[in-house]
């Protein structure tokens, strides 16, 4: 993360600049800000020149004049008022007049109608997945150096409505890649890397969530700094009858050295203050001033965007309810908690697998399997707490799978099976299947049974040879998907067969072929997290003993997930120890509970040990115990190492900046220097 001096000096040059623009734009602007602008005039996806113009209306429903004032809700032309609601936000009817756009060597070209923006969008289903892609381009930028993303509400000036806030620390963008990004199917990033390669999230995500989006993005480029502004409006393309999509930019030249901003002329300077009189009446921003002030709080580079005119529910509300909780974004019209004395009934409707539909706070904990420990989502002014399902889980296996097309392997995935740590008193099951660390199906359901068959079940893997669906909320029904979801139904089936009885189902299992156990307690982090324990086999028969009861019992509270991986990682298939790769035949499943042969406590961390059969195995599985003791210790000291490691890297890289800051500075006064000597010479 930048320093607080440069960021601080930033912002002072910044107000330094400001009294300078807007001085020199007062002469120009003063009437251009007042009259409708030709669309000839702006951006066409990032591109000057080449535009047909339509008839065009002067005024607009929830947008803003120049003069800060809020114009009247219908139009002066043949534009009927702008729904508020998205769903019907795209039912309006063409001005007339309107067709092909015309090239000057006269052939035609494809135009974008404005009502693609709307129609593009409604591929995302769910306000919280198109709050999801602006998130992935921040966990992008983490290669950039960003460290936080913001998401938070924010109340336009003048008029005090709501908007969304979503803000980062990342590389920023330069004015190509400001158009590019505000364009349609360009994607510079790395299909082998990143988690969005269509180019297109930056669209649906926000024409999802509101009819407006102005974006400000302040990017460096050695010792050249630009700073951009960008508006994707649909309120300004319906309310002025376009027939094609126009998206004005500005951009900004900052000599941060000597504290100098210069408008940048990509064209000539009537198309630049063109362009910025159709942000300055159809953004929330009525002056230049206010526009640039956006800057201040980016620091050395970065990007803020600001959706604003939110789309309401059918009752009239906006989608994004901030009122209910000052530390969560929810969704309006969720279904509140019901009063009930069922304990079933409450586990469930507290499970982050419920909470997570309304509740942006509980989807983003768990939307990304790994993030480094300095990269921190703030949700309205409060850190996110990274939540790891796999921590959830109790009896757990690793189950490795290898998807095959004609003989040919397509991939590999290792799958973390277990019962929650409510189970049985919770009604939720499924996996939750990731793509390149992303979340694309929380909690999916794979198996559907009545009763109480594969309830408690639960399942994480990141599958990266399947490909998501473009809302990144579903995976594209191919033949290695669909082969998956066999897979994990039958691995819920065999999971459920071993363990049921663990948590009070019974099972009628054959002398011999006793199911092999796991003991119960969150598993360690990942191999990327600093920590790498093997997987530790646990006797079964120290579990369970269905010939006699012993007169002593003895208590052992495990310090790390011990996993039948010996016996889990082979062919995909989970195996008893005795007579592996045995087939479970359901008749021999029961449906009345038995006496459980294995407790666990309450908090899912301590196991009693009943019927032991002797006193050697009492002492091999304390030996185990001892042993995951001191391994988990090793972890901890590697996980502090590696914060330890990842803040000096930050640091040093904030001491290199200022450093090379300075050196620019002392550069730029030897220039002026030698320059006042050659004078007096």
């Amino acid at each position: 993360m930048e320093s607080a001096n440069n960021s601080d000096s930033t912002n002072k040059q910044m107000e330094m600049q400001l009294s300078v623009v807007v001085s020199e734009a007062a002469s120009y602007s003063a009437g251009a800000a007042h009259q409708s602008p030709s669309p000839d005039s702006c951006i066409s996806q990032g591109f000057e020149g080449n535009r047909f113009s339509p008839r065009l209306a002067t005024t607009a429903q929830g947008c803003y004049t120049a003069h800060g004032s809020s114009t009247v809700g219908f139009s002066s032309g043949n534009s009927a008022p702008l729904s508020r609601q998205f769903w019907s936000a795209g039912e309006y009817e063409d001005l007339p007049n309107t067709g092909l756009a015309h090239r000057r060597d006269g052939r035609n070209r494809l135009c974008v109608h404005p009502k693609f923006l709307h129609s593009n969008a409604t591929s995302h289903k769910w306000a919280f997945g198109a709050i999801a892609e602006l998130l992935d381009n921040a966990v992008d930028e983490i290669q950039n150096g960003a460290t936080f993303i913001k998401v938070d509400k924010f109340i336009t000036p003048h008029a005090g409505s709501l908007a969304l806030l979503v803000q980062d620390d990342g590389g920023g963008m330069d004015p190509e890649f400001l158009r590019r990004c505000m364009s349609f199917g360009f994607s510079d990033k790395q299909a082998s890397s990143n988690i969005g390669q269509y180019g297109n999230g930056f669209k649906t995500s926000t024409m999802r969530l509101g009819a407006d989006v102005i974006v400000f993005t302040r990017n460096k480029k050695g010792s050249e700094v630009t700073q951009s502004v960008g508006l994707l409006s649909y309120t300004f393309l319906r309310q002025e009858g376009y027939s094609d999509i126009v998206v004005p930019a500005v951009d900004y030249s900052l000599d941060s050295s000597h504290g100098v901003l210069t408008r940048l002329h990509r064209k000539d300077r009537g198309q630049f203050f063109s362009n910025l009189s159709v942000m300055l009446k159809w953004s929330p921003f009525p002056t230049e001033a206010e526009l640039l002030k956006n800057f201040n709080d980016i620091g050395a580079h970065g990007t803020k965007i600001i959706i604003y005119n939110l789309w309401n529910n059918d009752a009239g509300d906006t989608e994004l309810d901030f009122e209910s909780n000052e530390k969560d974004i929810l969704i309006n019209g969720a279904p509140k908690k019901a009063a009930t004395n069922n304990v079933l009934l409450q586990v469930t409707q507290s499970h982050i697998a419920t909470t997570l539909r309304y509740s942006l706070r509980a989807y983003c904990s768990i939307l990304y399997l790994h993030v480094p420990a300095y990269f921190k989502i703030i949700l309205r002014g409060s850190e996110v707490e990274h939540h790891y399902i796999a921590r959830d889980l109790k009896y757990c296996e690793c189950v490795k799978y290898r998807p095959q097309v004609g003989g040919k392997i397509e991939g590999e995935l290792v799958t973390t099976i277990g019962f929650l740590k409510e189970a049985p008193f919770v009604d939720v099951h499924g996996f939750n299947i990731y793509y390149k660390n992303r979340l694309i199906l929380p909690f999916h359901r794979v198996a559907c049974h009545s009763g109480s068959k594969s309830r408690g079940v639960v399942g994480v893997l990141e599958a990266n040879f399947i490909k998501p669906t473009h809302d990144k909320q579903g995976f594209e029904r191919s033949n290695l998907y669909q082969k998956l979801e066999v897979r994990l139904k039958e691995m819920t089936n065999e999971y459920w067969g071993c363990y049921s009885h663990l948590i009070g189902y019974g099972k009628k299992v054959s002398n011999s072929s006793t199911p092999q156990a796991a003991i119960a307690y969150p598993l360690p982090l990942s191999s990327s997290s600093g920590c790498n324990i093997k997987p530790i086999t646990v006797n079964p028969q120290m579990l369970t003993d269905n010939t006699s009861k012993s007169s002593h019992s003895s208590t052992v509270t495990p310090n790390i997930a011990l996993l039948n991986a010996s016996n889990t990682f082979n062919h995909g298939q989970i195996k008893s120890p005795v007579q592996a790769g045995m087939k479970r035949e359901r008749g021999h499943e029961e449906t009345e509970p038995l006496q459980k042969q294995a407790r666990c406590s309450s908090t899912g961390t301590e196991v009693e040990l009943h019927n032991c059969v002797g006193q050697r195995q009492v002492v091999d599985i304390k030996a185990l115990m001892q042993q995951n003791r001191e391994m988990k210790k090793d972890c901890l000291e590697q996980e502090k190492i590696q914060r330890e490691l990842l803040f000096k890297l930050q640091e040093l890289k904030n001491e290199l900046e200022q450093v090379q800051q300075q050196h620019e500075r002392l550069v730029s006064g030897l220039l002026v220097s030698n320059a006042i000597k050659m004078e007096n010479v």
